[in-house]
């Protein structure tokens, strides 16, 4: 399983998203810190679910950082994280 892979799936069974897109950005950071041949170390993520409602910016990185714990402590390098709510605009 990728990392791409591992990562959608622990989103979805944590959070049981509306939506959920997670995109795999390592080409762009070839030759910075992290980057790995073969990529799999950079990803964006974008998550729409009912368990960030009334929960802060920093609540909901925290509730994915926790979910993905093995992850950001092994192949992955970066993570960035746009979090809403179901209804939320932006």
């Amino acid at each position: 399983m990728t990392t791409q892979n591992a990562i959608t799936k622990k989103l979805r069974e944590a959070f049981s998203p509306e939506s959920l897109e997670v995109l795999d950005e390592s080409h762009l950071h070839e030759g910075h810190a992290g980057h790995r041949p073969g990529g799999q170390t950079h990803f964006r993520v974008h998550i729409v679910s009912p368990a960030f409602k009334g929960k802060s910016r920093i609540e909901r990185h925290r509730m994915i950082n926790a979910a993905l714990a093995a992850e950001l402590a092994g192949t992955v390098h970066a993570l960035a994280i746009h979090a809403q709510a179901p209804g939320e605009g932006g």
